[in-house]
């Protein structure tokens, strides 16, 4: 099994898919690390030999990852609502962040729909 970052790697994918399931890599990071190590992506986790995780996690120090890539991002989401700044405000309120429209959709960020008032108008 292996650990790299602090979390275990998948054992039956290729180490190309398997370093995406670490925080702050994807696919295009996970093959210029393997291309930096000399790994070949078609290697499957199981299959790798202690060198080659030790070459994988040398050529991953300049990345940042997992907590302490967490960290930096709950830090600058706390700083735009602490300013009070546009952005820091659709995060306080829970609404999209990005410009998206709110009429309609945006369902995952205002959660389930609130209603209003059940009874219709009789005539």
């Amino acid at each position: 099994m292996a650990r790299i970052a602090g979390v275990d790697l998948p054992r039956e994918k290729r180490v190309e898919i398997g370093l995406t399931y670490i925080y702050g890599i994807g696919l295009a990071s996970s093959q210029k690390i393997l291309e930096k190590a000399k790994v070949s992506p078609d290697v499957r986790v199981k299959d790798l030999t202690d060198e080659q995780v030790q070459a994988i996690r040398k050529a991953m120090e300049g990345y940042k990852t997992e907590g302490d890539l967490r960290r930096e991002v709950a830090l600058n989401i706390k700083r735009l609502t602490e300013i009070g700044c546009y952005r820091g405000l659709r995060h306080r309120r829970g609404l999209p962040v990005r410009g998206q429209r709110t009429k309609t959709n945006a369902r995952t960020r205002k959660g389930p729909r609130k209603l209003v008032s059940k009874s219709k108008k009789t005539v």
